[in-house]
């Protein structure tokens, strides 16, 4: 519609409140809470409701235009200050497909257009916000969209994904690659005639997808996407709306609301529920972000010194102890479950949020679906602006009933730490890692015999259960587990290496913890030595498809260990008084031997004792075990879960090399 016809159309009202005249506080504590629902959009045929929490403002305008970039605004319209710091207008009229953004005045100076903090829908960039009807963007049988069944979080194996590592190598067999829609795409295959994209998801056995951040951020360029572009996301703009460059329209608002939720719909049709990262801990920029040009100063945390603190390390951090910014947190989850069906949240550097919102947060999602699951980075990346003990730091875990964290003890202590990728640990056969391997098997919880002998001692058994923790040796930061153990052992050869690799998958497949896999590490993909590979090109970042094809015993090997995880629940009791019970650390004569029986049939399993040899020796290692016949099912890097591999009488049993045993009565 030319603009000429659009000057004659609506009529715009204000919303017939009484003013309210903006007020000065004495301190953040002090800001008016919205009451209710918080909507800066309310869309209708016959008119269109706008609001703006800015309760420090003189002056607010909306500005309606006809895109999502360029061109003059068609109005501006004066806002009128309401109840709770809000300002309200509406504008009369159908509106649908124009584009918004406020215009706050404070102290006398015009902060700049923003399209709010609460924008759902957004143009190119996410520069203004969209008007649209929700309903439009539901996908055909989204109403009849159910998440796959859960039992317990012990059920839950996590996959770690990038929408474009996963699909954008040219030989993945993949229509769109790099795309929302990639994982809604069914039968494709490799050049080598491997299953890929979702098809290999259901291959490998996984139950949830965890996909880096999906929420519209800044580092990509929407509109020269016929250029290489690449970023992990962790730079936030719109919250609330999904990344425009993993749609195949960014400029069409509803497009990447729609294609979000036919991946979503496909993953579910598949048996797998999705995870979502969200990084609600910082803001791509402070000055000129949404929400310091809505209410300055309110959404982060300050210094003593008067500046933005930086526990992020990304230049600001979120103060999720304002009310209306523990608000904003706990509605946004809410809306990404109830109007995309998200099944699950990864918290980025959640250290930096405070205790209370995060149990706010579990609390309204256990009242839309207690099996919503809930983890995240139980640190930061500098010293927030609040007292340790009231931040959702890994070790006040124990203080976050149904929140889990990922457990650097146990990475660690597998691959080696942190910052040093000469230095290994377990899988390099250094002596001394012993306690942080059965830390990690019997999911962080209290139990007698973790720190049993000489050697490293875990300091802090910070998992009340073991679903609050877990397990894993690599993901998207740092380096992967095929790279690092080249960074460790540069001279060992690649079978030792493949070798090791598998030993560590069977180390976190067997943990009493929730196992967690970096997408490709099954096929011992590798970032050519890159650790922040965050805007990387994509022949750093890509999964190589013909991978699976050259390590396809690998990929066999981790499937079996999911397999076997799945099909005896010995493995993930859920349970920390259970997991004491029943799981027994078994003495070993040599050093990187850790061996464990779970004793009995403990949760009604079919197999009896069943026993786990993680050996990380150059060398063979012998372990007693009682008299009788075991049934082995998994010896020298291979695993049959169902057929298994043979008996072997008890007393002492010889383990290979660099391998792992698992075996029952």
């Amino acid at each position: 519609m030319k603009l000429k016809h659009l000057l004659v159309l609506p009529v715009f009202t204000a919303m017939g409140c009484q003013p309210v005249q903006p007020g000065s506080y004495d301190s953040y504590e002090d800001y008016p809470v919205v009451e209710g629902q918080w909507e800066e959009m309310l869309y209708a045929p016959a008119s269109t409701r706008f609001s703006l929490w800015a309760p420090t403002a003189e002056e607010v305008n909306l500005k309606l235009y006809a895109d999502g970039q360029g061109g003059e605004p068609l109005r501006v319209l004066s806002m009128e200050a309401a109840e709770d710091g809000l300002w309200r207008v509406r504008a009369d009229g159908d509106w649908k497909g124009r584009f918004y953004t406020f215009d706050v005045k404070v102290d006398g100076v015009w902060l700049g257009d923003t399209p709010g903090v609460w924008a759902k829908a957004v143009g190119v960039n996410g520069d203004r916000a969209a008007i649209i009807d929700l309903d439009d963007t539901d996908p055909e049988g989204w109403g009849q969209d159910t998440r796959p069944e859960l039992n317990s979080f012990a059920d839950i194996v996590i996959y770690e994904m990038h929408h474009r590592d996963f699909s954008i190598d040219s030989l993945s067999g993949v229509a769109r690659r790099g795309k929302y829609l990639a994982l809604a795409e069914e039968g494709t295959r490799s050049a080598q005639g491997q299953k890929t994209g979702i098809d290999h998801l259901k291959e490998l056995g996984v139950t949830h997808v965890h996909i880096l951040p999906s929420f519209d951020y800044s580092s990509v360029d929407e509109t020269r996407l016929d250029q290489p572009q690449y970023n992990w996301g962790y730079d936030p703009k719109n919250y609330n709306a999904p990344e425009g460059s993993y749609s195949t329209d960014p400029y069409a608002p509803d497009v990447r609301i729609r294609e979000f939720k036919q991946m979503v719909m496909a993953l579910h049709k598949a048996g797998i529920r999705v995870v979502m990262d969200v990084v609600y801990n910082h803001t791509a920029v402070t000055e000129g972000s949404n929400f310091e040009r809505t209410v300055p100063g309110y959404f982060y945390r300050q210094t003593p010194e008067g500046g933005f603190a930086n526990a992020s390390g990304c230049g600001n951090e979120t103060a999720s102890e304002r009310a209306m910014m523990r608000k904003f947190m706990v509605e946004s989850v809410k809306y990404w479950v109830n109007e995309y069906h998200i099944d699950g949240f990864r918290f980025d550097l959640m250290g930096i949020h405070d205790l209370a919102t995060m149990r706010a947060i579990r609390e309204e999602l256990d009242k839309i679906d207690p099996t919503i699951y809930v983890y995240g980075e139980g640190w930061a990346a500098g010293a927030p602006q609040l007292p340790a003990d009231s931040l959702a730091m890994k070790n006040n875990i124990g203080l976050l009933a149904r929140i889990a964290a990922f457990s650097d003890e146990f990475r660690d202590s597998l691959r080696g730490p942190f910052g040093n990728d000469a230095q290994g640990a377990f899988l390099a056969g250094y002596a001394g890692h012993e306690a942080g391997i059965r830390f990690g098997i019997a999911g962080g919880v209290e139990h007698p015999q973790v720190n049993a002998g000489a050697g490293h001692q875990v300091p802090k058994f910070w998992a009340l259960e073991p679903t609050q923790f877990i397990s894993y040796v690599s993901c998207h930061d740092d380096l992967c587990l095929a790279d690092r153990l080249k960074a460790t052992l540069p001279d060992a050869s690649p079978a030792v290496r493949k070798a090791l690799h598998k030993l560590a998958e069977t180390a976190v497949l067997t943990s009493q913890g929730v196992p967690f896999i970096f997408a490709g590490d099954e096929l011992m993909r590798d970032k050519q030595g890159v650790h922040n590979s965050y805007n990387s090109p994509d022949e750093i970042n890509a999964i190589r498809w013909e991978l699976k094809k050259q390590n396809r015993d690998v990929f066999d090997y981790v499937r079996a260990l999911i397999e076997l995880r799945k099909a005896h629940p010995a493995f993930r009791l859920g349970d920390a008084n259970l997991v004491r019970e029943h799981l027994e650390f078994l003495s070993a004569e040599d050093d990187n031997v850790v061996a464990f029986r779970l004793n009995g049939q403990p949760a009604g399993d079919t197999w009896t004792d069943i026993t786990v040899i993680l050996n990380a020796r150059d060398k063979a290692t012998a372990v007693s075990l009682p008299e009788g016949d075991w049934q082995v099912v998994c010896r020298d890097g291979r695993i049959d879960p169902v057929q298994g591999l043979g008996t072997v009488a008890g007393g002492e049993v010889r383990v290979g090399a660099r391998s792992a045993m698992i075996l029952h009565r």
